[in-house]
């Protein structure tokens, strides 16, 4: 507030002095606009593949956050797309890993909003994932792993723990390279971390996994080694249109 960096509506700045000054107009609505010192640029791009009126799809790159947090703000899918598209009104409808690659979904009006919403809390997105991980032949595939994920203790990562299932993912292993193997991972629920958790405790850690098992230090991140999940498909039913949506990443796990 010092700063000026408080704003009412009119775009008037809230000093100390003026928010101390009885009596405090109620219902006052307040911006501030968060600065990221030396924010690191990402060498990375998204793809819009998809776009009408109510709807934005993205193909997003390994290592680009969909949303500010931390230490990253301009460098995020949300806040590029708003400045490249002029998009003021764009919210994502669900969000995947700033490791992670693949389809993201955004909102760009206001009025159909809940509608999309809908759409992942009712499990009504089919979503497929690819993963490079380990080949273990003595893993039945297919499977279906249920098991009930939470933080574990540490605010970066989740773990399985005993008690009602409110993780389920589909398993199955596409093809067979060696000591490696490509999976398809059809998650049911959205558990943060999710495909992670369930291929490190089925003792198949995904290939490049800078949490799991091991959390790797600030500041040791390798572009040249990405996370080998992408988020491959999305399908759905356009809750405005009712038109059936599919929509396949262009992207590409390497082994």
């Amino acid at each position: 507030m010092a700063q000026g960096d408080v704003l009412d509506e009119s775009g008037t700045g809230i000093t100390p002095e003026r928010a101390s000054q009885p009596p405090y107009p109620a219902h006052t609505r307040l911006f501030y606009y968060r600065e990221v010192p030396h924010e690191p640029p990402i060498p990375f791009e998204a793809l819009v593949l998809y776009q009408d009126k109510h709807l934005l799809v993205v193909d997003k790159p390994h290592f680009l956050p969909v949303v500010p947090s931390g230490g990253y703000l301009s460098e995020t899918v949300l806040v590029r797309l708003k400045r490249q598209l002029g998009l003021d009104d764009l919210v994502p409808i669900h969000r995947i890993d700033r490791d992670t690659a693949g389809l993201v979904m955004f909102s760009k009006r206001p009025e159909s909003r809940a509608a999309y919403n809908a759409l992942f809390s009712q499990h009504r997105v089919q979503k497929t994932y690819h993963a490079i991980a380990p080949w273990r032949a003595d893993i039945p595939m297919p499977q279906v792993r249920q098991s009930r994920i939470q933080e574990a203790g540490h605010f970066m990562l989740q773990h399985e723990v005993d008690g009602p299932v409110n993780a389920v993912t589909h398993i199955n292993a596409l093809e067979v390279r060696g000591t490696l193997a490509r999976y398809e991972l059809k998650p049911v629920t959205g558990q943060r971390h999710q495909l992670r958790v369930h291929m490190l405790a089925l003792g198949l850690p995904i290939l490049n996994d800078g949490l799991y098992p091991v959390l790797t230090p600030e500041g040791q991140l390798d572009h040249a080694k990405p996370l080998q999940l992408l988020a491959r498909e999305l399908a759905f039913t356009d809750p405005v249109s009712g038109q059936a949506l599919h929509f396949v990443s262009q992207r590409e796990l390497v082994f």
